[in-house]
């Protein structure tokens, strides 16, 4: 859910905004007072809101600060900013498994320090939205993933095509304090937001056993929690150096190459026909310059590809070379990877299990969700077999969930669960090309 910010805020913002871009070297001071300021926590409070979320080690939730008066809330809470006397509370950490086997770890802030920190956000992200490099995507305002595989996809086509496929190990978890702040630092000498800002990378942490009992895992040593609101304008500012560096030192002339970044995710793209080893000298300078920002360059997931004749995925989609099959000429083209389809599939599988006993209407609204949040993303490129091999799955799991309810079985119950029945009577969503109707058949 986004909510529009109000004008006023917003103004402020541009100013900000407009003075940062105007004067690079200039550090922003008396912010602090902003950040107190009634509008922007109460916006922080509805943003905060609208995201949700499970609570924090005080099990304090949106409904109890409603029933007890969001205004009274917030009006505390303005005062212990005012009066100085905020301190964060202890960070709740759960872990969350991978796709593909493993965990990361989750911080999850109070609700009153997550309203504190979307305030501060709120303030801070115009200054340093105005140094961020124009090719980092991620977490920023008016850009999405989508348009980072969009430029992906056309330096592909101009020719960029040795790729260099980089993958950072624990990146948020690894961030240095103390390199870190002295980024927020050059922009910010209000002392008072520097310290709001240690605090929560320092916030204690704490973990919850199977009994229920909490576990005080000491101090926040390194790295930025994944779950605060700020971390990932905290993340983007820090690799920003790594982005900034590549542009001073004119590796995109030299390589003839260019970086498309998404937060801890980036490729790098050279020209072949200029320097047929770039990838290779990009792939070291880049281990190189990762050791020296105190990150770690993971080797066992970092690959030079060449896209002429070989796949690579960013960001759920998979690039590489593809051949009409009409004349056999070769294109290059980007699709849903099929990791992407897997977990689809598998969130499918579980919404349409036998354990399942909610009414349909309440089944189906929640499929339609998962399937059209899917395809919003995954509409670029070739997505025809991806679409077909989705609608077919998504097909059989419903009609195997609806024979079973209604004891249906066999040729009856195919019949009775057509495939316009489902997609057409039953209101099923079915994955679509752009302009093609979601309701027609192949």
């Amino acid at each position: 859910m986004s909510l529009e910010t109000p004008v006023k805020i917003r103004e402020f913002q541009r100013k900000l905004y407009r003075k940062a871009k105007q004067e690079p070297s200039y550090r922003f001071y008396l912010l602090y007072d902003k950040i107190c300021r009634e509008d922007i926590l109460r916006h922080a409070y509805q943003l905060a809101k609208a995201n949700a979320g499970a609570p924090g080690v005080d099990g304090e939730s949106f409904l109890a600060i409603e029933q007890q008066g969001s205004d009274e809330w917030l009006a505390a809470l303005r005062q212990e900013l005012i009066e100085e006397r905020y301190r964060p509370q202890a960070v709740r950490r759960v872990m969350i498994p991978k796709p593909h086997g493993g965990e990361r770890p989750l911080g999850i802030p109070t609700i009153r320090d997550r309203v504190v920190q979307t305030a501060a956000k709120l303030v801070v992200e115009p200054i340093f939205e105005a140094d961020l490099e124009p090719n980092a995507y991620g977490y920023r305002p008016r850009r999405s993933a989508q348009d980072a595989v969009r430029k992906v996809h056309e330096l592909l086509v101009q020719g960029y095509t040795d790729v260099l496929d980089a993958d950072l190990s624990k990146y948020f978890d690894t961030i240095p304090h103390a390199e870190l702040m002295q980024c927020v630092a050059r922009r910010i000498s209000d002392r008072r937001v520097l310290h709001l800002i240690k605090m929560w990378l320092t916030a204690a942490v704490m973990e919850q056993d199977d009994r229920g009992s909490w576990h005080n895992l000491g101090r926040n040593r390194q790295g930025t929690p994944q779950g605060g609101v700020i971390s990932p304008l905290l993340a983007n500012l820090y690799l920003n150096r790594f982005l900034k560096y590549f542009r001073l030192q004119g590796k995109s002339k030299i390589w003839r190459a260019e970086i498309v970044s998404y937060a801890d995710d980036f490729v790098i793209l050279a020209q072949r026909s200029v320097q047929q080893w770039a990838a290779h000298q990009a792939r070291a300078w880049t281990q190189q310059t990762m050791t020296r920002l105190g990150l770690t360059l993971n080797e066992s997931k970092t690959s030079i590809r060449d896209a002429l004749h070989e796949d690579f995925d960013f960001l759920g989609y998979t690039f590489g070379p593809r051949y009409w099959w009409k004349t056999g000429h070769r294109y290059t083209a980007a699709r849903p990877s099929k990791k992407s389809i897997q977990r689809l599939t598998a969130a499918v599988y579980d919404l349409l299990r036998p354990r399942v006993t909610a009414p349909w209407a309440e089944v189906r609204n929640r499929l339609n969700a998962t399937l059209r949040g899917w395809q919003n993303y995954f509409r670029q490129g070739s997505v025809s077999r991806a679409y077909t091999i989705v609608n077919r799955y998504v097909e059989q799991r419903v009609r195997s969930f609806l024979r079973r309810r209604h004891l249906s079985s066999g040729v009856r119950g195919t019949r009775r669960f057509s495939t316009e029945t489902i997609f057409g009577v039953l209101g099923v969503h079915r994955c679509a090309r752009s302009g093609e109707p979601a309701w027609a058949f192949p």
